[in-house]
């Protein structure tokens, strides 16, 4: 016999005598050779090569060191000649077309050993050789008919040594055997498969295992040319070789070379046209497949048509829950196997791609949410938020720099989170009634988007807070008010500005600079460097600045309707109104504590804003250190508009004759208002801040003129005085009218007071 060591010139006729009878021992007690069998096909193998080398057909299989002379060679063709017209190729034949005779414990034992001589053959140091993998798809071949329980063992041998062959670096080989695999799949595929079988994963595997170990684009290529060629021709017997056939597709989507991804989306593509009814449980593996398409970053016209197919299995999902729900009418099953999936990997596109990919997927979820969410359960609709708040997680960033992750950071908000947060607030005005029940999730999340260093994110935030309840405050309960009034405290807590009103260098001493009387800077004063976290403090600081005014803005809205307030201003005659609008407002929803707490809210934001503006001193460091422009900062819109908005309410409350209950506490409130801001008016030298005020003399002047004669004259008598001081003074042409107008209201109730 042959071993590993000796040379081939030691073989003589009674070695192939031997060999002979080993062969026919194997065919007759084939059954109970169990380990035996890696001896016999070990001899096989070197018997074959033996006749290649004694034919004279390949002597590149010796080792240097066993090579012979030209004499020897011709010995070795002399001995070996006449084996191959003999009986022991037949007889070497017959063991593997005589396979199918072995039963079922014994095709294994052979089939281990088979694969044990074909690593030999293929890991040679010099040359690989193929003989016992082709005699492997040989067999394949041959035992293909037996009961799927000994195929399944039989496969389980086969298929190990095709994923280790498969990934092989010898290219050549790793060819052989993803053609092998090839054929014997397609062979295979043609018998179909039975209902609740799933030997078709089994089978199909290793192309999967293939496709994700084996680095070689050649291999790859051909992998996904194999798959492609299956589902031409037997997509109509593929059942649960589906799952294999999206993971091989799903890793092709990833890669970096055209051609593989082309031609690996094209015929995903084509099942989805063609098959899609066919593709049964793999679903989820498709919309997988299909997501991993998207999110390759090297081809965006790619990615563009995989979010559209996405959006077809939604629709596919609408328009066939029977087949998700099963037989048994399972409804979690249309969640779990049908929407979850396609919004699922909507999200992961959103958090994976660049901008235009992320935003197209971001419009194409909502559309589904918009579309289909009437039928969704209130435990879908939260499954869905806890996927759609992954969106605002800004610490999706992967490890860049600090100034990467900060420019990341900022894109992310104002792009993604911004279109992301308005997209919600619509989902949940639109089906609020499903939706009542998250709230409070809402309202935490825009929360949280107010809070960001980021401008436009911030403002995002309180705008979507007021088409929040502007769309669905009629359907509120008072519980639901309450928390939109705790929301806009905490807001108002969480982003007041405080550190404009202490806020100090760290220098012992501050340069002095000159101030015009309009409140700009002197050329010759240069602004002082300051340090990065101060930079980033003042970023805050107007941030928080903004927020404030967006709050008071957000307020008025909500209660007097948007662009009420404004008309109502720029309207002289308070009996005349321009239109009725304020009717439209979310003021009749909103109990009366409810109110009172907002008007504290704006009651505390003016007068912080008015103890700033009053700090020349404290606005001056502010600028000189770089905190905005020219002029001196000032809260000036905020300190009026804050003011304005507390006595609409105030006003609105105590002509409301379903709250007359709480008109007395409501006078102590106008009555301490009225005349702080008209004593306050009265002190105001810069032209710029009493042209502001002026807009809050005419307010209350005119609400005055609107209350009846006896509340009308009380009020009156709490600030005659300073009215009357207000006339002395250089007015604006519009308060000039609105104090004509208001002493001729007090004309008829005076003289009544007098004649009485």
């Amino acid at each position: 016999m042959l071993n590993v060591n000796s040379g081939f010139s030691e073989i003589k006729p009674k070695n192939l005598e031997t060999i002979k009878t080993l062969i026919a021992i194997a065919f007759t007690d084939c059954n109970y050779l169990e380990e035996s069998w890696y001896d016999i096909l070990k001899v096989i193998s070197q018997l074959e090569l033996a006749q290649l080398i004694g034919t004279g057909v390949k002597t590149k299989f010796l080792e240097k060191e066993t090579m012979m002379d030209k004499k020897l060679v011709t010995s070795l063709q002399q001995t070996l000649g006449d084996s191959a017209n003999q009986n022991v190729i037949v007889a070497v034949d017959r063991i593997f077309t005589g396979s199918p005779r072995l039963d079922g414990s014994a095709i294994v034992h052979f089939t281990e050993a088979l694969c044990k001589v074909s690593a030999e053959e293929l890991n040679n140091p010099v040359t690989a050789r193929m003989f016992s993998l082709q005699k492997i798809v040989e067999i394949s071949y041959y035992n293909m008919g037996r009961i799927r329980f000994e195929w399944s063992k039989i496969w389980h041998v086969i298929g190990d040594h095709f994923n280790k062959v498969g990934c092989s670096p010898n290219e050549e080989v790793a060819v052989f055997a993803v053609d092998s695999l090839r054929q014997l799949a397609m062979k295979f595929l043609e018998k179909g498969e039975l209902p609740n079988f799933r030997f078709q994963k089994d089978f199909l595997r290793p192309f999967e295992h293939i496709m994700k170990n084996n680095r070689n684009n050649v291999i790859r290529d051909m992998v996904v040319r194999c798959i492609a060629q299956m589902v031409n021709c037997q997509a109509r017997n593929i059942r649960s070789g589906w799952n294999n056939i999206f993971s091989v597709f799903h890793i092709a989507a990833a890669d970096q070379d055209q051609a593989i991804v082309e031609l690996a989306f094209q015929t995903t593509a084509s099942i989805f046209d063609q098959y899609f009814a066919v593709i049964g449980d793999s679903f989820q593996d498709a919309v997988k497949c299909l997501s991993e398409f998207a999110c390759n970053a090297a081809f965006p016209d790619t990615s563009m048509e995989a979010i559209r197919f996405i959006r077809r299995c939604a629709n596919h999902v609408a328009d066939n829950p029977d087949k998700f729900a099963g037989d048994d009418n399972n409804l979690e099953a249309i969640w779990i196997k049908g929407w979850f999936p396609v919004l699922f990997e909507l999200s992961c596109i959103i958090n994976r791609c660049k901008l235009d990919v992320r935003t197209r997927a971001l419009t194409v979820m909502f559309e589904i949410m918009k579309t289909h969410g009437c039928g969704y359960k209130v435990s879908w609709w939260r499954d869905l938020f806890n996927i759609v708040f992954r969106i605002f997680d800004h610490m999706k960033m992967g490890e860049e720099s600090p100034e990467q992750y900060r420019q990341q950071r900022r894109e992310w908000m104002t792009t993604t989170c911004n279109h992301a947060l308005y997209a919600v607030v619509d989902v949940f005005t639109q089906h609020y009634n499903a939706l009542s029940p998250l709230l409070p999730e809402l309202l935490q999340l825009i929360q949280w988007c107010v809070k960001q260093d980021n401008e436009q994110l911030a403002k995002s935030g309180m705008n979507c807070l007021e088409n929040l309840v502007m769309g669905s405050g009629a359907s509120f309960r008072e519980e639901c008010w309450d928390k939109i009034v705790d929301t806009i405290t905490s807001v108002y807590a969480l982003t007041l500005p405080a550190d404009l009103r202490n806020w100090k260098p760290s220098l012992d001493t501050v340069d002095q600079v000159s101030i015009n009387s309009d409140n700009s800077i002197e050329p010759d004063n240069t602004q002082l460097a300051v340090s990065r976290a101060d930079r980033t403090l003042f970023q805050d600081l107007q941030i928080g600045v903004l927020v404030q005014t967006e709050i008071i803005q957000t307020i008025d809205n909500i209660i007097f309707f948007p662009s009420s307030s404004a008309k109502e201003d720029a309207q002289i005659d308070p009996f005349n109104p321009a239109d009725s609008t304020t009717a439209r407002g979310m003021f009749s929803f909103l109990t009366t504590p409810q109110l009172f707490c907002i008007v504290e809210c704006l009651f505390a934001s003016h007068k912080f804003a008015k103890g700033f503006n009053m700090d020349i001193d404290q606005r001056r460091i502010l600028w000189k250190y770089g905190f905005k422009g020219r002029t001196l900062p000032d809260l000036q819109q905020q300190e009026t508009s804050s003011l304005l908005c507390s006595l609409r309410i105030l006003y609105k409350i105590y002509s409301d004759m379903t709250r007359v209950d709480e008109w007395a506490k409501t006078e102590i409130y106008l009555h301490r208002l009225t005349v702080e801001s008209f004593e306050y008016y009265l002190m105001l030298e810069d032209d710029r801040r009493r042209l502001s005020w002026s807009k809050i003399v005419m307010l209350m002047l005119k609400k005055m003129m609107l209350l009846d004669n006896d509340r009308f004259l009380i009020l009156l008598a709490k600030c005659y005085n300073q009215i009357c001081s207000i006339i002395a003074q250089d007015n604006e042409k519009d308060l000039q009218l609105v104090l004509s107008k208001f002493f001729l209201r007090a004309k008829e109730p005076l003289l009544k007071t007098v004649s009485s």
